[in-house]
């Protein structure tokens, strides 16, 4: 069943699958999901897929939902992309199933990037690759890149600061500066069929994102991860402007629930006319829904 558009509200880009229905919470990643609880003054149990479903059937929005593949540097067992499209492909009205593999995995991520894709209706990606230890631009990782630019989809890069390892002994072991968004600019350069999402405002480098979504037609930027009270001014300034068509809404839930986003997305000085595109209409042709 297609997502009927007329019957969703909102299209959330940027929803995390962190807990299996199968398998017990991994406890290499609780360690990093008690510090982002703390960070973000949020509930520290971690819904699974079926609450996840709940909250957007309820909130009448559309959701992009993966989970984040850092076995290699992190060693935390990964929640499966099987499960995850598996359980989109029951809810296909409303949850759309992206992907995470973990850049290392190179030609054999790839392998299984192409099978998510042909056999299990995944319809983008997610790299965290403050997570993940590597730059977007590592040559390791072009092999999964190329099949995602081959089937024209889009992937979501995380930018800017982390709430994932913020407070912890040396970070957690992850290092920010992969989280600048200029280190994406070669891959979009390379791959210029792959529709690229920066995810977050990307503080401290927010100025980073909003040049590259202005100068690559293949460049968007997901709102997630703050509140709009937060954002920075030029956030609002672009968004109302020169990216009023770039601009795609995001909650980053559980951390954030996506009522509380657009609640608070409505007093911080979007223009009424530019609000729908933000809230689904941006998304709706980035993911090739309209």
């Amino acid at each position: 069943m297609p997502i009927d558009l007329s019957k969703i509200r909102a299209i959330d880009v940027h929803v995390h699958a962190e807990v299996s229905c199968h398998d017990p919470e991994d406890p290499v990643m609780g360690q990093f999901f008690d510090a982002a609880s703390a960070y973000f003054k949020a509930p520290r149990e971690r819904p699974k897929l079926p609450e996840i479903v709940e909250v957007y059937r309820e909130a009448q929005i559309a959701f992009c939902l993966f989970t984040v593949d850092c076995e290699s540097h992190i060693g935390a067992k990964r929640v499966s992309n099987y499960e995850v499209a598996e359980f989109a492909a029951q809810h296909d009205d409303i949850c759309i199933p992206f992907a995470s593999i973990d850049p290392h995995k190179g030609k054999l991520g790839a392998r299984e990037a192409r099978d998510l894709i042909e056999n299990y209706g995944v319809k983008g990606f997610k790299f965290h690759h403050i997570m993940q230890g590597c730059a977007p631009a590592d040559p390791m990782t072009y092999p999964i890149y190329e099949v995602i630019n081959h089937y024209k989809l889009p992937a979501i890069f995380h930018t800017g600061h982390s709430g994932m390892g913020t407070g912890m002994r040396g970070g957690g072991g992850v290092r920010l500066k992969y989280g600048q968004p200029m280190l994406v600019d070669d891959v979009a350069v390379d791959f210029p069929d792959m529709k690229i999402i920066l995810a977050h405002p990307s503080w401290p480098w927010t100025d980073e994102s909003l040049s590259m979504a202005l100068h690559k037609d293949n460049v968007f930027i997901d709102l997630s991860g703050w509140s709009p009270k937060y954002f920075p001014a030029q956030i609002i300034q672009y968004a109302n402007t020169q990216l009023r068509k770039k601009m795609l809404f995001g909650s980053d839930f559980p951390l954030i629930h996506p009522a509380k986003w657009l609640d608070a997305a409505r007093g911080v000085g979007f223009r009424e006319e530019v609000l729908p595109a933000i809230m689904k209409d941006n998304a709706a042709l980035v993911l090739g829904l309209a």
